[in-house]
């Protein structure tokens, strides 16, 4: 049985104004405009634009004639190709194992339906289904025309929203649409690479101008009528449960209305902080009643956590566990290449905790009314929202409804229903009005779902000629999966994390004598996905021994990893571009290179760096050369800002970001204690897309985890000092 299809939802688009929908994707207005459903949230990333771009193309219409509107939470807009990649298989495994295992997991994608934007998956899943619905629609007003023309199918053309035919008879796709919806569509196909127009193309970004002039609508921004807002008080010690609270002087503050004990409604499972909140008239009057209560925790078992006890314990776990060994390959030492070894490398790594620190605080809209619940939000995790919303209210799921706005960004923070739960509990006890609930900074950046803080050791041997005789990798973390699963679905999970380990096992070096295991270490510190997930230190832990291996071999980094990569062409084009395209460092300046694999695309880059010792940090990152080949690129520009972003972004925590824990409380507080770049800091960044006729990748996250290795094998070939810890601090 195939996985289900994905063309027709249990509903048809909702209509209006002569509308006619073809399928579930798209409707046709009298006009021939057209209005396309999209699935994914938008927050930052480009989806607006490169999603409507799918069908544009097959559907023979220009983009200009192409309206968007929110996907209902149907299964066909579920996220299959998230789930089709989420077990631990090595990129290069083509078994039948691999195969049936991720056929499984679609299918299991596909019956689910979750409707999610993450994984840097949303044009690799909307790829094809969003393509047959253009095709097919096309094929539908052909056929129409032909009908009405009494002519062959064959013989009728389809350009800019008209459908033509030799004789000279033109109609468009408005005046169509109501006869082709009848239509059992039939020679169906796709369009070749080398037919596109749209695709491949830069377009300019859909969502530029409402962002410029103030029009956009985020989830903050929302105003439904007689809207209260409510600030919220939560535990400062890491899974404090409260224990009583006095809300006699908030309630005396001017606008206040009420507080809420949310902690007791919400279950367990939802993840979210024990806490009080203040409804009130403005959000400065919650926040200044917030200020006011006197709240009293049970925290003394988490008050001993702290950063310093956390690392104890990863490194003993590394040291006296042996983990899950996810890929391993050859014998790993014989007695033939011990003897043959000239002599091994040995080095250990850390990554800290690191914040998601989006520009828009974490906040939800909620009205809870009359057996209905209302959320507006911003989210990446809608149909995971309105089941947390209908369970918490005691609603059934169907009268929910949510309105998703634009995300003043993500990066992974808001694939979690913590602050849709609490503004729900919260919204519960305001007479049916809507409460908007915003967290201040300072609640944000200390009740984040961090970055794992990550150990990694790694030993190899070389032989005489440099060649390695095998590679040895164990890294011990929190895990991600286990803990988001936990909270946002209820039910416990075991066993190996994929997330865990990717950056590390699934590597594209050629290495025949290679085991990669880790140590899940389970953290009392809530963890979360954060760009690029594992990659994200993984990579940094990986490139930068690779590195360690090429000096002492006494081989060039570049040429070393090209000596490991004879069998991986795409890898090899990808690195020896942006070796030529960086060219030599200015007099003073270092090179660093990268080379990693995520989410599908394979990016390099070359990171170009002086020591300036009166800067903060003083490592002064001056270009970044960065070179992904992502498959077929659907839309260049996007690609290029993506690859931009995730310098700037990778950047921040390569040289800045650090989470630290002192008796049981996140220390930093905000931005003047989590840094991140500043304008002045950033580099030129230079990025060059590969051609290729491949599917379509990842793009929102592979170019995050290269840039912190770079910039770290670019200090040691400037200075001799190797940095093994993040974030990046030189001493001189």
């Amino acid at each position: 049985m195939p996985p289900r299809q994905r063309l027709n939802s249990h509903l048809p688009m909702r209509t209006k104004s002569g509308e006619i929908a073809l399928n579930g994707w798209l409707k046709i207005a009298p006009d021939g405009m057209v209005t396309v459903a999209i699935a994914r949230c938008e927050m930052g990333q480009g989806v607006h634009t490169a999603l409507p771009m799918l069908i544009a193309e097959e559907l023979d219409v220009p983009l200009s004639m192409v309206r968007i509107e929110q996907a209902p939470l149907d299964r066909i807009f579920g996220n299959v190709a998230l789930f089709s990649e989420m077990l631990p298989f090595h990129p290069d495994d083509d078994g039948l194992l691999k195969l049936s295992a991720q056929w499984l997991m679609t299918k299991v994608g596909s019956e689910m339906g979750i409707v999610l934007t993450g994984g840097s998956s949303s044009v690799r899943d909307a790829w094809q289904p969003m393509r047959e619905a253009g095709a097919t629609a096309r094929a539908m007003l052909i056929q129409a025309a032909a009908q009405e023309w009494q002519v062959a199918s064959t013989e009728c053309t389809t350009a800019d929203g008209v459908v033509s035919h030799a004789n000279g008879r033109r109609a468009s796709y408005g005046s169509l649409a109501a006869r082709a919806a009848a239509m059992t569509p039939s020679n169906v196909s796709l369009k070749r690479v080398e037919d596109f127009t749209l695709i491949g193309q830069p377009q300019a970004r859909r969502d530029t101008a409402c962002k410029i002039n103030g029009k956009a609508i985020f989830g903050i921004d929302a105003r439904p009528p007689d809207l209260l807002f409510a600030a919220v008080k939560m535990a400062p010690v890491i899974g404090a449960r409260l224990r009583q609270f006095d809300a006699s002087e908030t309630l005396r503050t001017p606008g206040v209305i009420k507080t809420v004990d949310f902690s007791s409604v919400i279950l367990p499972h939802f993840g979210a902080a024990a806490g009080v909140a203040v409804i009130a008239k403005t959000f400065w009057q919650a926040k200044q009643g917030a200020e006011k209560l006197r709240l009293t925790w049970d925290d003394a078992e988490n008050r001993v956590l702290s950063t310093a006890a956390i690392f104890r314990e990863l490194r003993e776990k590394l040291a006296t566990e042996s983990g899950h060994i996810y890929h391993r390959t050859g014998g790993l030492i014989s007695d033939t290449n011990r003897e043959a070894a000239l002599h091994t490398v040995e080095a250990m790594y850390s990554a800290p905790f690191l914040a998601h620190a989006t520009m828009e605080p974490v906040n939800c809209t909620a009205q809870v009314k009359d057996g209905t619940v209302n959320l507006w939000v911003s989210t990446q995790v809608p149909s995971m929202a309105v089941a947390s919303a209908a369970k918490l209210a005691g609603v059934k799921i169907e009268d929910v409804t949510i309105t998703e706005l634009y995300l003043g960004g993500g990066f992974g923070r808001r694939l979690e229903i913590d602050m849709i739960v609490q503004a729900v509990a919260i919204a519960k006890q305001a007479d049916g009005k809507p409460v908007q609930m915003i967290w201040t900074r300072e609640d944000d950046m200390t009740h984040d779902v961090y970055r794992p803080a990550a150990v990694a050791h790694f030993s190899a041997a070389l032989d005489t000629t440099g060649q390695i005789l095998w590679y040895k990798n164990k890294s011990a973390s929190g895990s991600v999966t286990q803990q988001f699963v936990r909270r946002n679905l209820g039910f416990p999970l075991i066993g190996p994390d994929r997330a865990a380990a990717e950056g590390e096992f699934d590597m594209q070096y050629e290495i025949p004598h290679q085991e990669i295991a880790h140590v899940i270490v389970p953290s009392a510190v809530p963890l979360g996905n954060w760009r690029s997930v594992g990659h994200s230190h993984n990579a940094f832990f990986k490139e930068s021994f690779i590195d360690e291996l090429a000096y002492a071999a006494a081989v060039h980094p570049a040429q070393f990893r090209l000596n490991l990569l004879k069998t991986h062409p795409r890898h090899r084009a990808v690195l020896e571009v942006a070796l030529v395209r960086a060219g030599q460092p200015v007099a003073g300046r270092a090179h660093g290179i990268a080379l990693h694999q995520s989410f599908g695309s394979i990016v390099a880059q070359v990171a170009e760096i002086s020591i300036e010792n009166d800067q903060i940090p003083n490592i002064k990152v001056h270009k970044v050369v960065c070179v992904i080949d992502c498959g077929l690129a659907v839309n260049t520009n996007i690609i290029v800002q993506q690859m931009e972003s995730a310098v700037v972004f990778g950047l921040s925590a390569a040289l800045l970001g650090e989470v630290t824990i002192k008796n049981g409380e996140v220390v930093q507080q905000n931005f003047n204690d989590y840094a991140v770049l500043r304008i002045h800091q950033v580099p030129v960044i230079e990025t060059v897309i590969m051609p290729s006729l491949e599917a379509p990748q990842g793009v929102g996250e592979p170019g995050v985890p290269p840039i912190a290795p770079a910039v770290a094998n670019a200090v040691f070939a400037l200075t001799g000092k190797r940095l093994r810890d993040l974030p990046l601090r030189l001493s001189v």
